[in-house]
């Protein structure tokens, strides 16, 4: 801490300090409701203490992230409470979040991920199209110098890079195929090589 921050924390201490003696002071005839406000006031603060120190492991239950077990050759992937499975995986060192999709045929990258995989946009060819949901859309062609997923490295992958606006990169069957078993079973999709 520096001497600023300690001039400020004794500042804002001798403010809540004066604040609670006026609050005593002006309710002194109802000094029980006084107490039980100021004892939920005081929960309410440790609570909201408690719930933010804790929020790694919170956030870990509410969204429980891939596991990978290397000794066995498997991931798993939990299904996010959207319904999805999601999966990180490092696109040329770079750690890309991709939506799984077996109803996609191709790895497609946004723009952005494929500039944080080091894909320039002006070397980027769009003369490939691929029909969506929302209709036809131009997309590159392009070979992924490196792909690990866990303890999976793939070398030269073939992928496709999306012109247009698309929310996360999808994981298609073409890359799904590297696995020699991809199962669903409660909740959780596993796939193993």
């Amino acid at each position: 801490m520096t001497g600023d921050d300690i001039g400020s924390l004794i500042y804002l201490g001798a403010l809540g300090a004066a604040l609670a003696a006026w609050y005593v002071v002006a309710n002194r005839g109802a000094m029980n409701k006084m107490l039980q406000q100021a004892a939920l006031w005081a929960l309410i603060f440790l609570g909201v203490i408690a719930a933010y120190g804790l929020w790694g492991d919170i956030r870990q239950t509410v969204a429980p992230q891939q596991s990978v077990f290397a000794e066995d050759g498997r991931i798993a992937l939990p299904r996010a409470p959207d319904g999805h499975y999601y999966a990180t995986l490092d696109i040329n060192g770079s750690p890309t979040r991709f939506v799984v999709d077996t109803g996609a045929t191709a790895m497609v990258l946004t723009l952005d991920d494929a500039r944080r995989a080091g894909l320039q946009e002006s070397d980027l060819a769009f003369f490939s199209e691929a029909m969506t949901a929302n209709g036809p859309v131009k997309t590159a062609p392009v070979r992924l110098d490196s792909v690990t997923f866990g303890p999976f490295e793939d070398r030269g992958v073939r992928a496709f890079v999306n012109s247009g606006e698309m929310d996360q990169s999808l994981l298609g069957m073409t890359y799904l195929q590297h696995f020699g078993r991809v199962t669903i079973t409660g909740g959780e999709m596993v796939l193993e090589r």
